[in-house]
């Protein structure tokens, strides 16, 4: 079995939900599973291991998570990305669309210095919003965004392709397409 099914089999599939119609991939059950959280780490390491990289940026919160167990295996340095008002020191912050309304992101204004090579983690790719959000805020403090990389994508939602037009790389180990 292909590493994309293990860990695709891993994670929850929760109907309707947060409204009618959605499916939401809970990667929750795959944190807990010890063997598919060890695997997902493992397969990032492998992607990551020989890139010119200086630091992990994870996107609040699950990025957190992911993006520092793979900071911590890489041996570089974890930059939080947050959402608006939860740093405590001086911070520079991008505000984006949403589908209803917008939201700010934020990061603390010393984290990336310019020239810095950045990859940004985040656990599942929809939209795009928050991703291209994270990337031109990382380029706000003079930071060059390596690639952009998930557990899951959904392909259907189109932030893929959003990404790549905007001109950054992509990577996801699992893709989840009209389920």
């Amino acid at each position: 079995m292909k590493i994309e099914e293990i860990l695709k089999s891993k994670i929850r599939s929760i109907p309707d939900f947060p409204k009618k119609g959605i499916i939401f991939r809970d990667i929750t059950t795959l944190l807990n599973d010890k063997e598919g959280f060890r695997m997902t780490i493992d397969a990032f390491i492998r992607r990551y291991c020989n890139m010119d990289i200086d630091f992990i940026a994870g996107i609040e919160a699950r990025g957190f998570l992911i993006g520092g167990a793979i900071a911590y295996e890489l041996r570089k340095g974890l930059v939080p990305i947050r959402k608006e008002g939860k740093l405590p020191y001086e911070t520079v912050s991008h505000e984006y669309e949403l589908e209803y309304g917008s939201d700010t992101i934020e990061v603390h204004i010393d984290s990336v210095k310019p020239g810095d090579k950045v990859l940004i983690i985040d656990d599942l790719l929809a939209t795009g919003g928050t991703s291209l959000a994270s990337a031109r805020l990382i380029e706000k403090l003079g930071g060059r965004v390596v690639e952009i990389g998930f557990i899951v994508e959904l392909p259907g939602l189109g932030g893929g392709k959003k990404i790549l037009d905007a001109g950054y790389s992509l990577f996801s180990l699992v893709q989840f397409e009209g389920e």
